[in-house]
Parts: C-alpha cells; sequence; structure tokens
C-alpha cells in the first residue's frame, strides 16, 4: 500500500514543476496545494502548518507518510516512496 503524499507547492517554482512531474511519472497519487493560489486566511493557514513541518517555509516541502522532504531530492523522495 503506498504512503499518503502531500506537497505544498508555488505554482511558478521549477522544483515544485520537477517533484510533481516526478510523481507523476512513478505514477504516485499525491495531493498537492499551490500556496501562492491562495488568498487571506485559507493562505495564512496553509503557510502556518507549512511552517510547523518546515520552519523555513521554503518549496517544495513534500510528506510521504511521516517523513519531510524539504526541495527537490529525487533520491530521497524515491527512497521514502520505497522505489
Amino acid at each position: 500500500m503506498q504512503k499518503p503524499v502531500r506537497i505544498y507547492t508555488l505554482s511558478t517554482c521549477s522544483h515544485c514543476k520537477a517533484t510533481k512531474k516526478l510523481l507523476d511519472d512513478c505514477r504516485v497519487q499525491y495531493e498537492f496545494t499551490d500556496v501562492d493560489l491562495l488568498e487571506g486566511d485559507e493562505r495564512a493557514a496553509v503557510l502556518e502548518d507549512v511552517r510547523k513541518l518546515n520552519p523555513r517555509c521554503s518549496f517544495p516541502t513534500i510528506i510521504i507518510g511521516d517523513k519531510v522532504i524539504i526541495g527537490y531530492k529525487e533520491d530521497e523522495i524515491k527512497e521514502a516512496l520505497g522505489l
């Protein structure tokens, strides 16, 4: 069974796009939030959640099961996915 995958991204970020492409290429189901496209209270709440996982609040912030990966690190992502 696949671990749940959640990523916090920016719609204009090349590393975020590369992360989504990697997950798509590996046929991994994931949920994502383009934080820069949110507004107001929703954006503030999501940024607060991201800061709990990643105090620097950088993108992409990737959660695979209970592992948090900051940035596009292909080998680390694949390892966390068991690929």
